[in-house]
């Protein structure tokens, strides 16, 4: 889909994984959560982290997008439809690469999912996994987020790892729900959408 002179947003396939974990990865970098759960950056760390996540958790057809800009991968986002999980498979392949990103933040990040998992609404709602762009400020996180929701059919929600992206879910309809932390973490924000 165009969306801009330049820009296209398409769903990502599996030739296409790689360099949207790529950007999620630049976009995050300096993410306060991430870096709480993996304090040290190593080189190809978070990008695997994020494919990790992608396989584990994420990856319903059509539900994740890439936005391209003349052509370069330069924002991400990936969506869960209400009641998603990967096969079981997909999930154990996934647990060497994702033990690969994390390597000494696992068990913050073990605490850290089963916190977010223990406050998810019950009642069917699409997941906003994550969002990213390389470079803050140009509307490639509006254009991701509008195309998302331009497919949601019902509540989504999300939690913002930070607190400079509150604004921007508050401008789609997004409201926060709830403040999280665990053992010291950074804040994150719960958001919902009607």
């Amino acid at each position: 889909m165009r969306v801009g002179l330049d820009r296209t947003i398409e769903n990502v396939t599996r030739a296409t994984v790689r360099p949207a974990c790529d950007v999620i990865a630049r976009a995050f970098a300096d993410d306060p959560v991430l870096r709480w759960v993996q304090p040290r950056r190593i080189r190809g760390a978070d990008t695997l982290v994020f494919r990790g996540m992608y396989a584990a958790m994420h990856g319903a057809p059509g539900t994740a997008h890439i936005l391209r800009d003349g052509g370069s991968a330069v924002g991400a986002a990936f969506w869960d439809p209400p009641g998603f999980e990967p096969p079981p498979v997909s999930q154990l392949l996934a647990l060497p690469v994702l033990a690969a990103g994390v390597r000494l933040g696992s068990v913050r990040g073990v605490r850290l999912l089963a916190k977010l998992m223990e406050v998810r609404p019950t009642e069917p709602h699409w997941y906003l996994a994550t969002l990213g762009a390389t470079t803050p400020g140009r509307g490639i996180g509006s254009a991701l987020l509008r195309h998302g929701l331009d497919r949601v059919d019902g509540p989504a929600y999300l939690e913002s790892s930070n607190p400079r992206n509150v604004p921007l879910y508050q401008r789609f309809g997004f409201e926060v729900v709830r403040e999280i932390t665990v053992a010291g973490s950074p804040t994150l924000h719960a958001m919902y959408r009607r």
